[in-house]
């Protein structure tokens, strides 16, 4: 539950100055649970009854700018499963809705198809759908966010107003920034998720070019490359 976020992120981030509001930490939990939704997406499986032999309607609890199509199975009941192919069906988007577009047409309005697809998680004062393992990593994903917002809070100065107060600033920024890297490795370590690089900034690549005369090279000629 929410308030069990809650607990768990002003433990792992230790405000003791009070500089977070309540509403930031929860604000935190959000985009925490948002993020983990991402990485883990939780998957729901709907019935859908085709509109015609080669359109269906989204699932009723579809979530626009989230959700992914993942199975189509059809016919439902069968052992094992018989699932359509990927490759023939896709997403159109129409202008009134988007809709579930069959190459082949298998499916006919007496017969339902059964849809698996992605959802947010969700997490508030009475649902929580994150697997209990998962708690502590969510957690500490909202507590770097949080840590974060202090660094950047106590590098400002704003709070400063004798120089002993400001060397004492720049050591907390420093070791909130130093807490808000360690709390992300743990989400991303604990749900085995690889830290992105980023792109390298450039290449090698070898130019098979004439010399400045336009003759052939002495080491690396023509009939090498």
């Amino acid at each position: 539950m929410l308030v069990d976020y809650q607990t768990l992120v002003t433990e792992l981030v230790r405000d003791d100055a009070a500089k977070l509001a309540v509403a930031e930490k929860d604000r935190a939990i959000t985009a925490a649970v948002l993020r983990y939704s991402s990485d883990k997406p939780r998957t729901k499986v709907e019935d859908v009854t085709p509109e015609s032999s080669q359109v269906l309607p989204l699932p009723a609890s579809w979530e626009d700018g989230f959700s992914v199509l993942l199975e189509l199975e059809h016919p439902i009941g069968d052992v094992p499963p018989t699932f359509l192919k990927q490759d023939r069906y896709g997403l159109y988007q129409a202008p009134a809705a988007t809709k579930i577009h069959l190459l082949d047409g298998v499916a006919v309005a007496a017969n339902s198809v059964r849809a698996s697809f992605s959802i947010k998680h969700v997490v508030d004062a009475v649902t929580d759908s994150i697997p209990l393992t998962h708690r502590e990593p969510v957690a500490c994903w909202a507590g770097a966010m949080l840590c974060d917002e202090l660094a950047a809070f106590y590098s400002s100065g704003t709070d400063s107003t004798i120089q002993a107060d400001s060397v004492d600033g720049r050591s907390k920024a420093q070791e909130y920034s130093a807490r808000a890297r360690t709390l992300r490795k743990r989400y991303l370590d604990e749900l085995g998720i690889e830290e992105t690089k980023g792109a390298a900034a450039g290449v090698v690549v070898n130019l098979d070019l004439d010399d400045s005369r336009g003759e052939d090279r002495i080491t690396h000629g023509r009939s090498f490359r």
